[in-house]
Formats: C-alpha cells, sequence, structure tokens
C-alpha cells in the first residue's frame, strides 16, 4: 500500500509524510492535483489524502475522480476551511473521512499508527 498525498502546503506534506513513514507507511506526496494526475491512478489497496484547498484542481473534484475509478482507493479529505464553508459546498463529504488542520497527533495515530491498514477508525 502507497499513501498518496496531495497537499500544497510544503509544511503540511513534509510533516504528514514524516509521521505516516515512521509509522511504516510507503507515502508519495505531490503539490497538486495535477502532478498526481500525472503518475497515474492509484491502486484499490492504495490510500489517497486529499487536501480540499488546493490550487488549480480543487481536492473535491480529485475526490470526485477517484470516487469513478473502477476499483478507487481509501481516501481522506483534509482541510483548514472552516465548517460552515464547507457545509456550502455542493461536493458530498458524508461517506469521506474528513480531517481539520491542524492535524492532531492522536487522530492521526488512530488513522495511520501501527497495526492499521491506513483506514483507521478516527473521522
Amino acid at each position: 500500500m502507497i499513501v498518496h498525498i496531495i497537499e500544497d502546503d510544503y509544511a503540511v506534506a513534509d510533516s504528514l509524510a514524516l509521521l505516516l513513514e515512521d509509522f511504516g507507511h510507503e507515502v508519495v506526496c505531490y503539490p497538486d492535483a495535477e502532478s498526481f494526475f500525472e503518475s497515474g491512478p492509484p491502486n484499490s489497496q492504495d490510500f489517497v489524502v486529499v487536501d480540499l484547498g488546493l490550487p488549480g484542481v480543487a481536492g473535491d473534484e480529485v475526490i470526485g475522480w477517484l470516487r469513478q475509478l473502477k476499483k478507487p482507493p481509501q481516501m481522506v479529505a483534509i482541510t483548514g476551511k472552516p465548517k460552515t464553508l464547507l457545509q456550502q459546498s455542493k461536493a458530498d463529504f458524508s461517506s469521506l473521512p474528513l480531517l481539520r488542520k491542524p492535524l492532531s497527533m492522536r487522530v492521526l495515530t488512530e488513522y495511520f499508527g501501527p497495526g492499521t491498514s491506513g483506514a483507521g477508525a478516527a473521522a
């Protein structure tokens, strides 16, 4: 399993990648959706962390594209957007875990920590 992190904030992507690597996951980071798309679709065993506030192609569009794959990967959305803006969005995040920035160590450990497959119970 590879954890793909699509996050335009280098500091967030780097710290998240370091933590996930410490948990034993193989991690690949992308600064935008376009570079993620260029790498080809992820495997169904992979896990994709998508920032909703990406420049260019937005995170909700990435999620829509991933959901249309024949065998979509597991996904989690991350955002620093206020809850009110998320509620006004037309995107459906109801079946998708949504983690709010700043990301807490507790939630990341529950979700990606040792003994998990990258699909923990926390959201």
